[in-house]
């Protein structure tokens, strides 16, 4: 099964089972539910007046409407936008004269973040469907683009920074939590560490990811770690897969980040569409 389909199958099982049953099987460990990464993300006024399926179905590594400033009138997108939930709190720090775009690829999740910005009553969102590696929107459209470990999840992370550096205005902000290796991981382990979270497996290595960011044109690049996670927020999960947790212990203890990346697309000048590619 390759990346596209193996995601497509997980988030889809996991807006369909808030939507039935009003929580997050825990079963599947690459859902990254009941875990260290996932909890603790939101506070409570971030979460009053959401619908309650929009914070079940936040399966993310972070809290990018948190970290980066969003000034009323700005448009957002948010790549990867599951139930809504960074969506919906974009479009409350925007304004009624800013916008957010919600952009995923599983129907599911559309069906689902739809449905809670019907219940939330926001009218400045838009769900868009469509992939992080093409993203149907014009050149220059957005002033930032955030996302919640979900750029990991791509085959083609290279694509994706550089699609997401098309869609900003000249001096528009890249802004998002993702999972990022600080250092070499040996290949078998990043494949058992499948088992455990699904992103693991794609996460970039921090220089790496730098370097594909400024490859993409964008300038005054910083990653800051926001949870080192260690070896025993994962001993459950890798232990009922069979793994010697303790053996492979030395090779990942605190190699696995959460992290908030920010960059900055240039100020061109850009007057038109296209012309600050």
């Amino acid at each position: 099964m390759d990346t596209k389909t193996l995601v497509q199958e997980k988030y889809g099982a996991a807006a369909r089972e808030v939507r039935k049953s009003g929580s997050v099987a825990c079963g599947d460990p690459a859902l990254r539910c009941c875990d260290p990464i996932t909890t603790n993300l939101y506070n409570e006024a971030e979460k009053s007046g959401l619908p309650a399926s929009a914070v079940l179905a936040s399966l993310g590594c972070g809290n990018p409407t948190a970290l980066i400033e969003l000034k009323p009138g700005e448009t957002v997108l948010d790549l990867g936008s599951g139930g809504g939930i960074d969506v919906l709190l974009s479009a409350r720090r925007v304004g009624p004269t800013g916008k957010a775009y919600g952009l995923d690829m599983t129907d599911d999740m559309l069906a689902l973040a739809r449905e809670n910005q019907r219940q939330a009553g926001v009218e400045n969102v838009e769900f868009l469907k469509g992939e992080i590696e093409k993203i149907p929107l014009p050149d220059c459209s957005v002033d930032v683009v955030i996302s919640n470990c979900v750029i990991n999840l791509s085959a083609d992370k290279g694509r994706v920074l550089r699609e997401a550096f098309r869609v900003l205005k000249p001096g528009g902000r890249f802004a998002v939590s993702d999972i990022v290796v600080r250092g070499e991981v040996p290949d078998e382990v990043r494949k058992s560490m499948l088992l455990w979270v699904g992103c693991v497996a794609g996460a970039l290595e921090e220089k790496e990811y730098v370097s594909k960011l400024a490859q993409a044109g964008f300038g005054r690049i910083s990653v800051e770690p926001t949870r080192v996670h260690s070896i025993e927020d994962t001993r459950h999960f890798l232990v009922e897969a069979g793994i010697d947790v303790d053996a492979i212990a030395p090779l990942i203890e605190d190699k696995f980040i959460s992290a908030f990346i920010r960059a900055t697309k240039p100020d061109c000048g850009c007057i038109g569409p296209g012309c600050c590619n």
